[in-house]
């Protein structure tokens, strides 16, 4: 019995130091607002986060809930202290509101952050 407590406790302060040394992702603000905009608008919005981490961010991945809205993940690993973007586009000739999310995928300690981009389109004034 003994020797499976020592063994959980190696276990545990196994995790306690990795987590420790690991990436950490920090967005600016997780939701982007576009307010009223007119059909056709400039639809790019820029998500911008910090690596608050002691190792290297890597995002492996950046998804949309739909078509419409399409991100772009940085390449390269962000370095700890560092600073980074995830630049997404949203469709404007769709005219109505604007609720998406956006699912960041990295190896920080929160392998999966959830941004939101809201807003509404409106037909041009003529």
């Amino acid at each position: 019995m003994k020797k499976l407590v020592a063994i959980a406790v190696f276990i545990f302060a196994g995790f306690a130091v990795q987590a420790q040394d690991a990436a950490k992702i920090e967005f600016k603000s997780d939701v982007i607002d576009y307010g009223e905009i007119e059909k056709g608008s400039d639809g790019i919005r820029v998500f911008e986060f910090t690596n608050t981490g002691k190792a290297p961010l890597v995002i492996t991945d950046v998804t949309s809930s739909c078509g419409c809205t399409i991100p772009e993940k940085p390449e390269a690993p962000i370095a700890p202290g560092e600073t980074g973007q995830i630049t997404v586009k949203y469709d404007t000739n769709r005219v109505g509101p604007i609720r998406k999310s956006i699912m960041v995928y990295s190896n920080a300690e929160s392998a999966t952050t959830k941004l939101t981009i809201k807003g509404k389109v409106l037909e041009p004034k003529s």
